[in-house]
Formats: structure tokens, sequence, C-alpha cells
């Protein structure tokens, strides 16, 4: 089996260590024998780069490199993505690319940014006299196969799911880890469309206790540090993903030793 990982602008979007995301899923692939490329999208690539990718990466930035950014996605590579996540490729964006998939961004002087509208949320930089959101942040992931669907009728399958092996050596508990720095507040347009929920932090704005969205088979997320070595299940979770939509069959991914992720993650919730 083989995998075409997009990596969108790794020269311009990948702060506060979010490439060790790449190399995560990189990793994580080789070790169970699935080959991986990984393809560099920037502002000089073609749309056709875009095509037979089966997951998405992006990290975040400062405000220089993301109006760059933006600019680009509006030439035609962000209707390309949107098809990709609509088609259930699963993707992971990090703090500024999480706020570009969104309606629109209004900054401190009440410009209004269009983003690609992909998801039901919009952003607001913090106000004069406002504290930037920062810190370690711990947070209990939805999982979707215990929820009811997003039209609240019906509930999804247990592949919607995370693994959940660790929770059970943990008694249950399960949270995830990562690192916050963002001045913008995000707010869903459905708050049953989150990630998941705060348990110490900040998450999308402070107020709601959501932290991200779930849209499909993609995540956006405020965590950074970056957020998939700490928190494995998750890069499992998009690997399987994308196995099973490019081979149309379920997959069941070989278990890897986690033991010093799992040490670290707990070691992160100790301390915070």
């Amino acid at each position: 089996m083989k995998l075409n990982i997009a990596w969108l602008y790794p020269d311009l979007m990948s702060t506060y260590g979010d490439r060790g995301n790449v190399i995560v899923l990189k990793k994580r692939c080789q070790w169970r024998g699935i080959d991986v490329e990984v393809k560099r999208i920037s502002v000089q690539s073609k749309l056709d780069e875009l095509q037979n990718i089966d997951l998405i990466f992006m990290g975040g930035a400062q405000d220089t490199q993301q109006e760059i950014v933006n600019k680009d996605l509006f030439s035609g590579k962000g209707e390309e993505i949107k098809k990709l996540i609509n088609n259930n490729i699963p993707a992971l964006f990090i703090c500024g690319a999480y706020q570009f998939m969104g309606k629109y961004y209004l900054t401190a002087e009440s410009k209004k940014l269009e983003g690609l509208g992909l998801f039901d949320l919009f952003t607001e930089s913090s106000k004069v006299g406002e504290k930037r959101l920062i810190g370690n942040v711990m947070i209990k992931p939805i999982c979707y196969c215990e929820e009811p669907n997003h039209n609240g009728t019906t509930k999804q399958s247990q592949s919607d799911c995370f693994s959940f092996d660790f929770a059970q050596l943990r008694n249950d508990k399960f949270e995830f880890v990562g690192f916050e720095n963002h001045g913008g507040r995000t707010y869903l347009g459905d708050k049953s469309q989150a990630f998941a929920s705060v348990i110490k932090g900040y998450g999308n704005n402070g107020e709601d206790r959501t932290e991200g969205i779930r849209y499909k088979n993609a995540i956006g997320t405020y965590l950074h540090g970056p957020i998939l070595p700490k928190n494995p299940e998750i890069a499992d979770w998009l690997i399987e993903k994308a196995l099973e939509i490019k081979y149309k069959k379920k997959i069941e991914l070989s278990k890897l030793d986690d033991s010093l992720e799992y040490k670290a993650r707990s070691n992160m919730i100790s301390r915070i």
C-alpha cells in the first residue's frame, strides 16, 4: 500500500514544530510497511500537483506568511482542497490553516478576510486589552460513534472513533494534549461539530470550552506541540481513513509500541 501526503505550504506554514506532524505520519506508515510520498505544495506549485492526494496536512504561521498563503489559496488551490475534503480525503489543519478553512477572519482593524468556507466557523482577532490564548492544553476528544450525527438523528459507525486502547489502560480516562498560542477567537456555527471539549486551556475562544472542529474526515485544531507525536491515535486515525478511502476497504493498522508516547503524554497531563 502507498499514501500520497500533501504538505501544504511547508515553507510558510510551519510554526511551533508543526513539521513534526508530517514526520510522525510518514514514520508510522513506514514502520508498518506502507510506502509514503510527501508532496510539498506551495505558492509555486501547479494545481495538478494536488491530484492523487490521499491525506492533507497544513500548519500554522505568522500574519505575514498567512497573507501570502491566503492570496494563493484563492488563486485556485483552495477550491481543489475543498473538493478533496468533501470527497472524504482525511486532513489535519493547525491554527492559521484551521482559520483559513472557515468563513472569514476579522482583524483587529475590523478588516474582513474571506476564508474558504469549508468549515462552519468564523474567527475574530483579539480586541485591545485582550490577552493571547497561550499555554499547554488538555482536551477530551469527542468520539462520534457515541454522539448524534450533526443532524441529531443517527449515529455514525465505530470506525469514526479513535483507538481507545490507551483509554482502557488509564481506567477509561482519555485525553489529548498540545500547546496553543493564538490571538484569534474562533466560533463554530454548530458546536456539536467540535473536535473536542476543553479540560484545561482555552480552545477555540476561551469561552465555550470547545476545541477545533471535525468535518467529514478533516480535523481543524489549535493544538501545536506538534499534536501527533503526543497523540498517536490521531495520526493512526488519519492513516486508516486515508487507506480506507483509497483502497475502498476496511483497514486495521498493526499495533506499534507507543509506550514512550503514552509516557510523554501522561507526564504532560500531570504537569497541566
